[in-house]
Protein backbone atom coordinates (compact mmCIF):
# COMPACT_ATOMS: atom_id res chain seq x y z
CA UNK A 1 0.00 0.00 0.00
CA UNK A 2 1.44 3.39 -1.06
CA UNK A 3 1.79 5.77 1.86
CA UNK A 4 1.26 9.55 1.27
CA UNK A 5 3.82 11.92 2.66
CA UNK A 6 2.65 15.00 4.54
CA UNK A 7 5.09 17.70 5.62
CA UNK A 8 4.94 18.83 9.23
CA UNK A 9 3.04 22.09 9.81
CA UNK A 10 6.19 23.84 11.01
CA UNK A 11 7.99 23.04 7.75
CA UNK A 12 4.98 24.08 5.67
CA UNK A 13 4.80 27.47 7.44
CA UNK A 14 8.52 27.92 7.05
CA UNK A 15 8.27 27.28 3.31
CA UNK A 16 5.41 29.78 3.01
CA UNK A 17 7.43 32.44 4.83
CA UNK A 18 10.39 31.72 2.56
CA UNK A 19 8.20 32.18 -0.52
CA UNK A 20 6.84 35.47 0.81
CA UNK A 21 10.35 36.64 1.67
CA UNK A 22 11.47 35.86 -1.86
CA UNK A 23 8.81 38.07 -3.41
CA UNK A 24 10.09 41.12 -5.22
CA UNK A 25 10.18 44.34 -3.19
CA UNK A 26 7.64 47.05 -3.99
CA UNK A 27 8.40 49.05 -7.11
CA UNK A 28 7.01 52.45 -8.00
CA UNK A 29 4.49 51.83 -10.81
CA UNK A 30 4.78 55.39 -12.13
CA UNK A 31 6.62 55.80 -15.37
CA UNK A 32 9.35 58.26 -14.58
CA UNK A 33 13.10 58.42 -14.53
CA UNK A 34 15.14 59.77 -11.63
CA UNK A 35 18.35 61.75 -11.70
CA UNK A 36 20.29 63.64 -9.05
CA UNK A 37 21.75 67.06 -9.71
CA UNK A 38 24.25 69.03 -7.62
CA UNK A 39 22.93 72.43 -6.52
CA UNK A 40 25.33 73.34 -3.71
CA UNK A 41 28.49 71.99 -2.14
CA UNK A 42 27.64 68.47 -1.02
CA UNK A 43 23.94 68.90 -1.84
CA UNK A 44 22.15 66.90 -4.51
CA UNK A 45 18.46 67.09 -5.34
CA UNK A 46 16.23 64.39 -6.76
CA UNK A 47 14.67 65.32 -10.10
CA UNK A 48 11.84 63.20 -11.47
CA UNK A 49 11.09 63.12 -15.20
CA UNK A 50 7.65 61.86 -16.20
CA UNK A 51 8.31 62.53 -19.89
CA UNK A 52 5.83 64.05 -22.31
CA UNK A 53 6.19 66.42 -25.22
CA UNK A 54 5.83 70.16 -25.47
CA UNK A 55 6.81 72.95 -23.13
CA UNK A 56 8.90 72.02 -20.08
CA UNK A 57 7.05 72.11 -16.75
CA UNK A 58 8.53 71.76 -13.25
CA UNK A 59 6.31 70.73 -10.32
CA UNK A 60 7.31 72.00 -6.86
CA UNK A 61 5.80 70.70 -3.64
CA UNK A 62 4.52 72.02 -0.37
CA UNK A 63 6.47 71.54 2.86
CA UNK A 64 6.89 67.94 3.98
CA UNK A 65 6.44 66.40 0.54
CA UNK A 66 8.69 65.01 -2.16
CA UNK A 67 8.24 65.20 -5.92
CA UNK A 68 6.61 61.74 -5.75
CA UNK A 69 3.48 63.40 -4.36
CA UNK A 70 2.74 64.25 -8.02
CA UNK A 71 3.20 60.68 -9.30
CA UNK A 72 -0.47 60.45 -10.27
CA UNK A 73 -1.03 64.10 -11.21
CA UNK A 74 2.07 64.67 -13.37
CA UNK A 75 1.29 62.07 -16.07
CA UNK A 76 -1.95 63.94 -16.81
CA UNK A 77 0.12 66.89 -18.04
CA UNK A 78 2.34 64.90 -20.38
CA UNK A 79 -0.12 65.44 -23.24
CA UNK A 80 0.96 69.09 -23.46
CA UNK A 81 4.27 69.25 -21.63
CA UNK A 82 7.50 67.58 -20.66
CA UNK A 83 6.96 67.24 -16.93
CA UNK A 84 9.60 67.27 -14.19
CA UNK A 85 9.47 67.44 -10.41
CA UNK A 86 12.08 68.48 -7.83
CA UNK A 87 12.39 67.22 -4.24
CA UNK A 88 13.79 70.04 -2.10
CA UNK A 89 16.74 69.58 0.23
CA UNK A 90 15.99 67.82 3.50
CA UNK A 91 13.30 65.53 2.10
CA UNK A 92 13.08 62.12 0.48
CA UNK A 93 16.14 61.05 -1.49
CA UNK A 94 17.56 64.59 -1.74
CA UNK A 95 20.49 65.58 0.46
CA UNK A 96 19.82 66.60 4.04
CA UNK A 97 22.43 69.27 4.91
CA UNK A 98 22.49 70.96 8.30
CA UNK A 99 21.66 74.37 6.81
CA UNK A 100 20.30 76.12 3.73
CA UNK A 101 16.56 76.15 4.39
CA UNK A 102 15.88 79.86 3.93
CA UNK A 103 13.79 81.05 1.00
CA UNK A 104 16.70 82.44 -1.01
CA UNK A 105 18.72 79.23 -0.75
CA UNK A 106 15.73 77.06 -1.63
CA UNK A 107 14.97 79.27 -4.64
CA UNK A 108 18.62 79.01 -5.68
CA UNK A 109 18.34 75.22 -5.37
CA UNK A 110 15.42 75.18 -7.81
CA UNK A 111 17.27 77.44 -10.24
CA UNK A 112 20.45 75.34 -10.17
CA UNK A 113 18.44 72.10 -10.50
CA UNK A 114 16.77 73.48 -13.63
CA UNK A 115 20.11 74.54 -15.05
CA UNK A 116 21.90 71.28 -14.22
CA UNK A 117 19.06 69.11 -15.57
CA UNK A 118 18.99 71.26 -18.73
CA UNK A 119 15.30 72.08 -18.37
CA UNK A 120 14.52 74.84 -20.86
CA UNK A 121 12.52 77.90 -19.70
CA UNK A 122 9.94 75.87 -17.81
CA UNK A 123 6.59 76.82 -16.38
CA UNK A 124 6.94 76.45 -12.61
CA UNK A 125 3.88 74.98 -10.90
CA UNK A 126 4.09 75.09 -7.11
CA UNK A 127 1.92 74.17 -4.15
CA UNK A 128 1.83 75.89 -0.75
CA UNK A 129 5.31 76.95 0.46
CA UNK A 130 6.69 76.50 -3.07
CA UNK A 131 5.08 79.86 -3.78
CA UNK A 132 7.96 81.51 -1.95
CA UNK A 133 10.59 79.73 -4.01
CA UNK A 134 8.77 80.50 -7.26
CA UNK A 135 8.30 84.16 -6.40
CA UNK A 136 11.96 84.67 -5.55
CA UNK A 137 13.17 82.74 -8.58
CA UNK A 138 10.70 84.50 -10.88
CA UNK A 139 11.78 87.91 -9.60
CA UNK A 140 15.48 87.16 -10.03
CA UNK A 141 15.41 84.96 -13.15
CA UNK A 142 12.36 85.82 -15.24
CA UNK A 143 14.46 85.24 -18.33
CA UNK A 144 14.87 81.57 -17.36
CA UNK A 145 11.19 80.66 -16.91
CA UNK A 146 8.07 80.92 -19.08
CA UNK A 147 5.35 81.26 -16.46
CA UNK A 148 4.36 80.68 -12.84
CA UNK A 149 1.34 78.73 -11.56
CA UNK A 150 0.46 79.02 -7.87
CA UNK A 151 -1.61 76.21 -6.35
CA UNK A 152 -2.93 77.79 -3.13
CA UNK A 153 0.56 79.24 -2.80
CA UNK A 154 0.21 83.01 -2.27
CA UNK A 155 -0.41 82.94 1.49
CA UNK A 156 1.82 85.56 3.06
CA UNK A 157 3.03 85.50 6.65
CA UNK A 158 3.19 89.28 6.55
CA UNK A 159 -0.62 89.11 6.45
CA UNK A 160 -1.17 85.87 8.33
CA UNK A 161 -4.81 85.25 9.42
CA UNK A 162 -3.96 84.10 13.00
CA UNK A 163 -1.96 87.30 13.49
CA UNK A 164 -5.01 89.40 12.56
CA UNK A 165 -6.71 90.21 15.89
CA UNK A 166 -10.19 90.58 14.40
CA UNK A 167 -9.96 87.31 12.44
CA UNK A 168 -8.52 85.43 15.45
CA UNK A 169 -11.27 86.72 17.77
CA UNK A 170 -13.99 85.72 15.32
CA UNK A 171 -12.45 82.30 14.81
CA UNK A 172 -12.82 81.62 18.53
CA UNK A 173 -16.57 82.21 18.21
CA UNK A 174 -17.12 79.86 15.29
CA UNK A 175 -19.33 76.79 15.93
CA UNK A 176 -17.20 73.65 16.34
CA UNK A 177 -19.02 71.78 13.57
CA UNK A 178 -18.75 74.58 11.00
CA UNK A 179 -16.48 72.34 8.93
CA UNK A 180 -17.23 68.83 10.22
CA UNK A 181 -14.50 66.19 10.03
CA UNK A 182 -15.27 62.87 8.33
CA UNK A 183 -15.80 59.78 10.49
CA UNK A 184 -12.85 57.55 9.69
CA UNK A 185 -11.52 54.18 10.83
CA UNK A 186 -8.19 54.07 12.69
CA UNK A 187 -5.16 54.61 10.48
CA UNK A 188 -3.90 51.17 9.42
CA UNK A 189 -0.09 50.90 9.37
CA UNK A 190 0.04 47.18 8.57
CA UNK A 191 0.87 47.94 4.94
CA UNK A 192 1.44 51.01 2.81
CA UNK A 193 -1.63 50.21 0.70
CA UNK A 194 -3.84 50.12 3.81
CA UNK A 195 -2.14 53.23 5.22
CA UNK A 196 -2.83 55.15 2.02
CA UNK A 197 -6.54 54.32 2.09
CA UNK A 198 -7.11 55.01 5.78
CA UNK A 199 -5.09 58.22 5.69
CA UNK A 200 -7.06 59.24 2.63
CA UNK A 201 -10.29 59.25 4.62
CA UNK A 202 -9.00 61.93 7.00
CA UNK A 203 -7.35 63.93 4.22
CA UNK A 204 -10.36 63.76 1.95
CA UNK A 205 -8.28 62.56 -1.00
CA UNK A 206 -5.69 59.92 -1.84
CA UNK A 207 -1.98 60.60 -2.24
CA UNK A 208 0.22 58.17 -4.17
CA UNK A 209 1.60 55.23 -2.22
CA UNK A 210 5.02 56.19 -3.57
CA UNK A 211 4.84 59.46 -1.62
CA UNK A 212 4.10 57.70 1.67
CA UNK A 213 7.04 55.40 1.01
CA UNK A 214 9.22 58.51 0.78
CA UNK A 215 7.83 59.91 4.03
CA UNK A 216 7.88 56.79 6.21
CA UNK A 217 10.21 53.88 6.86
CA UNK A 218 9.31 50.46 5.46
CA UNK A 219 9.45 47.95 8.33
CA UNK A 220 8.97 44.54 6.72
CA UNK A 221 6.11 45.90 4.63
CA UNK A 222 4.45 47.90 7.41
CA UNK A 223 4.61 51.67 7.90
CA UNK A 224 7.33 52.79 10.31
CA UNK A 225 8.64 56.12 11.57
CA UNK A 226 8.68 59.40 9.67
CA UNK A 227 11.92 59.70 7.69
CA UNK A 228 12.29 63.49 7.94
CA UNK A 229 13.76 64.60 11.29
CA UNK A 230 11.98 67.28 13.31
CA UNK A 231 14.91 69.67 12.93
CA UNK A 232 14.40 69.82 9.15
CA UNK A 233 10.76 70.82 9.57
CA UNK A 234 11.71 73.38 12.22
CA UNK A 235 14.38 74.83 9.94
CA UNK A 236 11.87 75.15 7.12
CA UNK A 237 9.29 76.80 9.40
CA UNK A 238 11.73 79.24 11.00
CA UNK A 239 12.99 80.47 7.66
CA UNK A 240 9.62 81.17 6.05
CA UNK A 241 8.95 84.52 7.78
CA UNK A 242 9.62 86.94 4.95
CA UNK A 243 7.79 89.43 2.78
CA UNK A 244 6.80 88.10 -0.63
CA UNK A 245 7.84 90.44 -3.39
CA UNK A 246 6.35 89.96 -6.87
CA UNK A 247 8.11 92.97 -8.39
CA UNK A 248 10.18 92.40 -11.54
CA UNK A 249 8.37 89.16 -12.40
CA UNK A 250 8.07 89.49 -16.17
CA UNK A 251 6.26 86.29 -17.07
CA UNK A 252 2.54 85.36 -17.02
CA UNK A 253 1.19 84.27 -13.66
CA UNK A 254 -1.79 82.07 -12.73
CA UNK A 255 -3.16 81.71 -9.20
CA UNK A 256 -5.65 78.99 -8.26
CA UNK A 257 -7.13 78.80 -4.79
CA UNK A 258 -10.36 78.62 -2.80
CA UNK A 259 -11.52 82.07 -1.72
CA UNK A 260 -13.33 82.28 1.64
CA UNK A 261 -17.09 81.71 1.38
CA UNK A 262 -19.97 80.61 3.57
CA UNK A 263 -19.90 76.78 3.95
CA UNK A 264 -22.63 75.34 1.73
CA UNK A 265 -23.30 72.37 4.00
CA UNK A 266 -23.68 74.28 7.28
CA UNK A 267 -27.10 75.40 8.48
CA UNK A 268 -26.86 78.20 11.09
CA UNK A 269 -29.08 77.81 14.14
CA UNK A 270 -30.32 81.41 13.87
CA UNK A 271 -29.77 84.75 12.13
CA UNK A 272 -27.28 85.85 14.76
CA UNK A 273 -25.04 82.86 14.12
CA UNK A 274 -25.35 83.32 10.37
CA UNK A 275 -24.28 86.96 10.69
CA UNK A 276 -21.31 86.02 12.88
CA UNK A 277 -20.11 83.40 10.41
CA UNK A 278 -20.51 85.83 7.54
CA UNK A 279 -18.45 88.40 9.44
CA UNK A 280 -15.69 85.81 9.85
CA UNK A 281 -15.81 84.99 6.13
CA UNK A 282 -15.72 88.67 5.23
CA UNK A 283 -12.65 89.23 7.40
CA UNK A 284 -10.97 86.29 5.72
CA UNK A 285 -11.62 87.87 2.35
CA UNK A 286 -10.05 91.13 3.56
CA UNK A 287 -6.84 89.24 4.39
CA UNK A 288 -6.86 87.26 1.15
CA UNK A 289 -7.50 90.53 -0.66
CA UNK A 290 -4.18 91.82 0.68
CA UNK A 291 -2.43 88.78 -0.79
CA UNK A 292 -4.12 89.34 -4.15
CA UNK A 293 -3.28 93.07 -4.15
CA UNK A 294 0.36 92.29 -3.48
CA UNK A 295 0.48 89.91 -6.45
CA UNK A 296 -1.22 92.44 -8.73
CA UNK A 297 1.13 95.22 -7.74
CA UNK A 298 3.96 93.17 -9.18
CA UNK A 299 2.08 91.40 -11.99
CA UNK A 300 -1.00 93.50 -12.89
CA UNK A 301 -2.38 91.01 -15.42
CA UNK A 302 -2.04 87.96 -13.14
CA UNK A 303 -5.02 85.62 -13.54
CA UNK A 304 -6.89 84.43 -10.43
CA UNK A 305 -9.18 81.40 -10.45
CA UNK A 306 -11.47 80.65 -7.51
CA UNK A 307 -12.05 76.88 -7.13
CA UNK A 308 -14.81 76.30 -4.55
CA UNK A 309 -14.64 73.38 -2.10
CA UNK A 310 -11.09 72.61 -3.16
CA UNK A 311 -9.23 73.04 0.12
CA UNK A 312 -5.48 73.37 0.32
CA UNK A 313 -4.63 70.37 -1.89
CA UNK A 314 -6.72 71.58 -4.81
CA UNK A 315 -4.65 69.73 -7.41
CA UNK A 316 -5.74 66.48 -5.70
CA UNK A 317 -9.32 67.38 -4.71
CA UNK A 318 -10.26 69.23 -7.92
CA UNK A 319 -7.90 67.66 -10.41
CA UNK A 320 -10.12 68.15 -13.48
CA UNK A 321 -10.58 71.87 -12.88
CA UNK A 322 -6.91 72.43 -12.07
CA UNK A 323 -5.73 70.52 -15.14
CA UNK A 324 -8.13 72.47 -17.35
CA UNK A 325 -6.78 75.80 -16.10
CA UNK A 326 -3.15 74.71 -16.43
CA UNK A 327 -3.70 73.47 -19.99
CA UNK A 328 -5.40 76.75 -20.94
CA UNK A 329 -2.63 78.80 -19.31
CA UNK A 330 0.14 76.91 -21.06
CA UNK A 331 -1.58 76.95 -24.46
CA UNK A 332 -1.87 80.73 -24.18
CA UNK A 333 1.82 81.36 -23.49
CA UNK A 334 4.03 82.90 -26.18
CA UNK A 335 6.17 80.41 -28.07
CA UNK A 336 9.50 79.69 -26.39
CA UNK A 337 12.47 81.39 -27.94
Amino acid sequence: MHQSKTLPVSITLGMAISVLSAQKPWQDPTRHTIQFVTVDQGVRLEVLDWGGSGRDVVLLTGSGHTAHVYDEFAPRLTDCCHVYGITRRGFGASSRPASGYDDQRLADDVFHAIEEAKIVKPVLIGHSMAGGEMTTLGRQHSDRVSGLVYLDAIADLEDDPPADKEWAALQQKMPPNLLPSPVCPPVDTSSFAAFRITRGCGLGFLLPESEFRQQFEDVNGSVGQVTVPDWVMRSIGQQQVYRKDYSNIRVPLLVMMQFPRFPETYKPKDDEERALIQQFIDRGNVIVGKWVAKVKRGVPDARFVDIPSSGHYLWATKETEVLREIHAFISGLPASK
